[in-house]
């Protein structure tokens, strides 16, 4: 891999894509940021980047901008939960990713760096995306745990918080691997040094739902023990191979900034 690379974004104006692109631009790197709708580009123009129209569902829109960007990198971090809409986000991993996967195999990319989650990833839309991403040469999978931090649904204006403030937590799993937002930018940036591979990137503290739910509904200002439900058992990741490669969490307990 190069010094400099020439990345496309995928996802440029989510909760992790855009201190991404700010990220890898601020780094030195010729960084083309991609959002479905032309009027957010701006948005990653102003960190920036230069803003590439791309609809992950639409293999004319991604073939455009492959080969208007000719990028070395293509890094994979879009989702489409705003509006808590989980079928959406399974269709891009399930459609979307294999399709740019096999366009950039197809255009010569280099490397390809795919969003992943650590606690579920044998769902049949997380394995989707995994097994495209690992099928090419360059491919790599970062499992990231459960992201908090500005943006996130558990920020102090996040939507999970909110309802935390009422006594009431929803929860993904009964234990959680945490990863804040900033974490996870960090790995993005030493993810293009390193080796091909499926890596967990999580902090030093996987919670069971229990205790942080207590923490975040205290936060929010509910005074009670908050009611609490999940959708069943978690993976708990194993962080070892991103910290062999130097990688470490500056937030490495998730005490220290859910819901702030």
């Amino acid at each position: 891999m190069t010094a400099t690379e020439r990345i496309l974004l995928v996802g440029a104006t989510g909760v992790l894509g855009a201190p991404a692109t700010r990220a890898l631009v601020a780094a030195g790197h010729e960084v083309h940021g991609t959002s479905r709708r032309a009027e957010r580009l701006s948005e990653v123009e102003s960190s920036g980047a230069r803003g590439v129209v791309l609809d992950a569902l639409d293999p004319a829109s991604i073939d455009a901008a492959l080969a208007e960007v000719q990028p070395t990198t293509v890094i994979f971090l879009a989702t489409d939960l705003a509006s808590f809409d989980y079928a959406a986000n399974a269709r891009l991993r399930e459609v979307g990713a294999p399709a740019l996967v096999e366009a950039s195999h197809a255009a010569g990319v280099d490397r390809v760096i795919a969003e992943s989650i650590s606690w579920d990833p044998h769902s049949a839309p997380v394995a989707a995306l995994e097994h495209a991403v690992m099928s090419h040469p360059g491919g790599m999978v970062l499992r990231f745990g459960l992201l908090y931090g500005p943006g996130t649904w558990y920020a102090a204006d996040g939507a999970t918080t909110a309802r935390a403030g009422v006594g009431v937590v929803d929860a993904i799993a009964d234990t959680t691997n945490w990863l804040h937002v900033d974490d996870a930018v960090s790995a993005v940036m030493a993810a293009l040094t390193w080796p091909v591979s499926i890596f967990d990137i999580v902090d030093d503290e996987p919670a069971a739902l229990e205790d942080w739910a207590a923490v975040l509904a205290r936060r929010a200002g509910y005074a009670g023990v908050p009611r609490v439900t999940s959708r069943g058992p978690a993976r708990v990741a194993d962080g070892a191979a991103a910290r062999s490669l130097g990688w470490r969490p500056a937030h490495p307990s998730w005490r220290d900034g859910l819901g702030l």
